[in-house]
């Protein structure tokens, strides 16, 4: 499994109530190249990191298939739909890439 890592400064800048400036935000982009049998243990290990925004499964030819924002799978009711839908896509695919979007 092979990792790719970038990122992209989205600053954020302002004044907060007390008048000190807000801290610029940086995010953070990670890529694993996964197979189709590997593509769901990983998305449940990433899901329990924590410090995760968004989870996009692409296939070869880096197309999205499916993005997970992981603030609503983070949410118990929601989370095993969301892991069917990746187990069912898991039976699919072959080899793609998983990219998370990291705080």
């Amino acid at each position: 499994m092979a990792t790719k890592k970038t990122s992209a400064g989205a600053k954020k800048t302002g004044t907060k109530k007390n008048g000190t400036k807000a801290k610029a935000e940086q995010t953070t982009f990670e890529e694993f190249k996964v197979t189709g049998q590997e593509l769901v243990e990983k998305v449940k290990a990433l899901i329990k990191e924590g410090n995760i925004r968004r989870i996009i499964i692409k296939n070869e030819r880096g197309k999205s298939i499916m993005e997970i924002p992981v603030t609503v799978a983070v949410v118990g009711v929601v989370l095993a739909p969301v892991l069917a839908a990746v187990g069912a896509l898991a039976a699919l695919f072959n080899k793609g890439s998983i990219v998370v979007e990291k705080k």
